[in-house]
């Protein structure tokens, strides 16, 4: 398969900077955030709520995917990525870079998935006729984690497959022209996605698959040690943007300043929010996520990138890679 080389080369590079970050004198802070992914913290971004609660510049940088996330992160241009997906985290962190996943950011296996082209009338009692095919994922993320997963449950041999790594706008528009058999992505993307085919299982059948799609904050080790008190600051205002949510009060006001930070009409913003779940603090801790769940799974898509040849190895635990304690610092604020 063509991506292997590629993802190998980039998860290398990544730790090699990752263990040369040095601390920081913090006087700004630079965020990394996904566009068309509407989410509450876009709300306290857009007001200045993070601003004036941290007490310095808060500087915010668009990506189209979470391993980009991750080599800014490596680099020292990111300090915080707010809603990386679990597959892109468990790639740096099984090649070394020294990441910590400190809150989750949503739950959404609704919104992640992938589409066979409607030409092929390929549905999930035909999915081997998937075998030959070419598809876009977008490599060492949720999405291509899903797809690993559900070609396993389906017993399609993706060594057949024309695997070419893509941004999920790029597959979109790949898939638009005809180009792509089969496409995997999350947000916009895959709301362009299904115009032109269909899934081949809902979220729900994923999830009875133990295919879960959860983001996550994510820091360098490094920074969160030297400005611990900076990332608990943050962490609580995202806590109480997604309670105010969450809350249901102030979902108008919301909703529209959430739309215009994320580039999205109102519509479209309101159909994709609604199938995101923002777990509160108290959830968060509990052994579903924080407490070991959330460990427990990235062992498990460690071991499926290993089977698949995506990473040379997993590590043996990743509990050294989650600490809440800074998110339970955040909700005593």
């Amino acid at each position: 398969m063509k991506f292997k080389n590629r993802l190998l080369g980039a998860v290398a590079g990544a730790a090699l900077l990752g263990g040369g970050q040095a601390a920081l004198a913090m006087d700004n802070l630079t965020v990394a955030y996904f566009l068309e992914w509407p989410m509450p913290f876009q709300y306290a971004k857009a007001t200045g709520m993070y601003d004036e609660a941290l007490g310095v510049e808060v500087n915010w940088v668009s990506f189209d995917a979470g391993t980009a996330m991750s080599a800014a992160m490596a680099s020292g241009d990111v300090q915080i990525s707010v809603s990386q997906g679990v597959p892109p985290f468990v790639v740096a962190a099984s090649a070394g870079q020294d990441l910590q996943i400190v809150d989750v950011a949503v739950s959404y296996s609704e919104n992640d998935n992938c589409v066979v082209a409607e030409a092929l009338e390929i549905d999930k009692d035909s999915a081997k006729e998937l075998e030959g095919k070419k598809v876009g994922v977008p490599i060492g993320t949720a999405a291509h984690y899903g797809f690993l997963k559900q070609m396993n449950h389906f017993g399609v041999d993706i060594t057949t497959m024309e695997i070419v790594d893509m941004a999920p706008a790029d597959g979109a528009a790949a898939f638009a022209q005809g180009n792509l058999d089969m496409v995997c992505g999350w947000g916009g993307a895959l709301r362009r996605m299904k115009e032109h085919g269909n899934v081949l299982l809902t979220g729900a059948e994923k999830e009875e698959l133990g295919i879960l799609v959860f983001d996550v904050t994510s820091v360098p080790a490094g920074f969160a040690a030297e400005n611990g008190e900076m990332l608990t600051k943050f962490l609580a205002v995202t806590a109480e943007a997604n309670a105010m949510w969450n809350a249901g009060e102030n979902t108008d006001e919301m909703l529209e300043v959430i739309a215009k930070d994320a580039g999205m009409d109102l519509d479209a913003t309101k159909e994709t929010i609604e199938t995101f779940i923002f777990p509160s603090v108290e959830e968060q801790l509990t052994g579903k996520w924080l407490g070991g769940g959330a460990q427990e799974f990235m062992l498990g898509v460690a071991k499926v990138f290993q089977d698949a040849g995506s990473i040379p190895a997993s590590l043996d635990s990743y509990e050294a890679a989650v600490d809440s304690s800074y998110l339970a610092e955040a909700s005593d604020m």
